[in-house]
């Protein structure tokens, strides 16, 4: 059969085509791509022989070992279709997914076997330990069509419940070839450090997926921390980082304590906007440029990035990736896709190889974000004579205040120039005068006063955008993929 034509190909091939090459690192573990392919076609024989088939869905709840992509593959080679559950999630937001995928069974790393025996018994399923999957290899393995589903991602529910994303093995192929050879020119001696979470689509597809794709080897940190990041980093030779901004705050913050620094080659932003003063920060201490990128779940998940080839413009996320269109549409016209000229802020608008097929059984949301073949991201945007797409914010966290619109990545990016800012984020809470009043959620670097970041702000900001309100706070609550909850300090603060 056709390894081509299903997701599994990408670790297939590489056994066919460098089966010694080193694969994968994780602690003491040095994994060649043919080894790695065994024990993953071991666990799919295992998966069949339970009676797995091909378009069913198999949940995995596993942290960023060696255990991830084994189960991953091996969920693939059987033809079924992998349920990515985030780690932080309690046994009754696991089984809601389990639920509403109708997984067959969960594979579930023994760190977190409490939550995921309770979820799954909770569903009706069985939960397994991946490492207790183990026969004789299969031949060969299932293939799937292009289009059928490979892997279901869950979306954050900040509206409503959270909804699954499907993946076809043509959307998640198509983005790590695209990621590998067309965005970023990656080689089998690169090394890249698997840090973002691998059950998000950023670290599945971007880290993982198109790291193989070269035949390029991923050293796995279970658990992001800037200082082992980059002992880590420097320990294995690692040349290649895609993090999220506050991950690059974090090694920011940890350099001046390091004893030696890692030699970047390639370093990619994505997930939230990356403030300029953080990527100043980052290239001043490392010496390495970071390409700023853009994309979601529904998108596989890359839809711009900054491309050398094509130019790189510091403060926008470049240009749409092969194969992908990404335009301005006016957000105010829902039924169909009315594009805006060059220079105008809407709507960003994807479509492409990239597009997904769709929310699991939920036509009617689908339809409501698939408009004449575009989909509507939820982002604001604009486009310069270039092509370079700058974003401004997302549509939800856009702050109106007294009838004026301020975007809040605009007002973060301006505080962190601050020196007695180390963090922050902008949001808007109720105000009986205004509608909505501008408050600043700020982690101090040193001291700073109240009184000191509203004068920052009036001196450096539009007497409309500049924050009145100041909270301090130690650090911000994060989600699974390292991004700032603002809905959490909005529920806390209102």
């Amino acid at each position: 059969m056709n390894a081509t034509l299903s997701l599994a190909g990408i670790l297939a091939e590489q056994a066919w085509r460098r089966p010694d090459h080193i694969a994968l690192v994780e602690g003491d573990q040095r994994i060649g791509f043919a080894e790695l392919w065994r024990q993953a076609r071991s666990q799919a024989a295992a998966l069949i022989d339970l009676g797995v088939r091909p378009g069913e869905r198999v949940a995995l709840l596993c942290p960023n070992t060696a255990e991830f992509p084994r189960a991953y593959y091996a969920i693939l080679a059987a033809g079924a279709v992998v349920v990515p559950v985030h780690l932080l999630l309690t046994a009754p937001e696991a089984e809601y997914v389990l639920r509403d995928t109708g997984a067959r069974l969960l594979l579930c790393h023994e760190r977190f076997a409490e939550v995921g025996r309770a979820a799954a018994a909770g569903a009706g399923i069985d939960c397994l330990d991946p490492n207790d999957l183990a026969t004789e290899p299969i031949p060969t393995f299932v293939s799937r069509s292009p289009l059928d589903p490979a892997v279901v991602f869950y979306t954050s529910g900040t509206t409503g419940s959270p909804k699954g994303a499907e993946l076809s093995h043509l959307n998640l192929v198509m983005s790590a070839t695209v990621n590998a050879f067309d965005a970023n020119e990656v080689g089998p001696s690169d090394i890249a450090l698997g840090a973002l979470p691998l059950f998000h689509v950023f670290g599945q597809t971007v880290s993982m997926n198109s790291t193989w794709r070269a035949g390029a080897r991923l050293v796995l940190q279970p658990r992001f921390d800037a200082a082992e990041a980059i002992r880590l980093m420097v320990a294995e030779g690692v040349n290649t980082f895609h993090g999220v901004p506050t991950m690059y705050l974090g090694l920011i913050e940890a350099a001046g304590r390091a004893a030696e620094l890692p030699v970047l080659r390639l370093c990619v932003s994505g997930a939230a906007s990356l403030p300029q003063p953080v990527l100043e920060r980052f290239e001043r201490l490392f010496g390495a440029s970071i390409l700023e990128g853009y994309g979601l779940s529904e998108t596989s998940p890359t839809a711009t990035v900054n491309q050398p080839r094509l130019g790189t413009k510091p403060g926008t996320v470049g240009h749409p990736v092969w194969g992908v269109e990404a335009e301005i549409a006016d957000p105010f016209v829902r039924d169909r896709i009315t594009l805006l000229p060059t220079g105008e802020s809407g709507e960003v608008v994807v479509r492409g190889h990239n597009l997904f097929n769709g929310y699991l059984d939920r036509p009617d949301d689908t339809a409501a974000v698939v408009v004449d073949g575009w989909f509507r991201t939820g982002d604001l945007g604009v486009k310069d004579a270039e092509g370079f797409l700058t974003l401004v914010d997302r549509i939800k966290d856009v702050i109106i205040r007294g009838g004026f619109n301020v975007y809040p990545s605009e007002v973060e990016s301006v505080l962190l120039a601050h020196p007695g800012i180390a963090r922050v984020a902008v949001i808007g809470v109720p105000d009986d005068t205004y509608g909505e009043e501008i408050c600043a959620v700020v982690v101090p670097s040193g001291p700073v006063s109240a009184a000191e970041v509203i004068d920052y702000g009036r001196a450096h900001l539009a007497r409309h955008k500049y924050p009145r309100r100041v909270e301090f706070r130690t650090e911000l609550p994060l989600g699974p993929s390292h991004k700032v909850l603002k809905r959490e300090l909005r529920r806390q603060l209102s």
